[in-house]
């Protein structure tokens, strides 16, 4: 098993899932469907792509942080 970190946003009728480390997306009509859908398209990516793609794709590094931004 592995952890990948994965940012859920609404979407007009739906949800977007998308994994940061690997760049994949996927949707659903619910966060757990959208969440479920990323899942699986994260193990379909693992099960076809190549070991060169997986090393170009995966980033070993990635922050999440709030920013505090002036507006006016």
């Amino acid at each position: 098993m592995h952890q990948f970190i994965a940012i859920i946003e609404r979407e007009e009728d739906g949800y977007v899932s998308l994994c940061l480390e690997l760049d994949i997306a996927s949707q659903g009509d619910t966060v757990e469907e959208a969440t479920t859908n990323l899942v699986e398209a994260i193990e379909l990516f693992f099960e076809v792509a190549n070991p060169s793609e997986i090393a170009n794709r995966l980033k070993s590094e990635v922050f999440i942080t709030r920013l505090e931004v002036s507006l006016g």
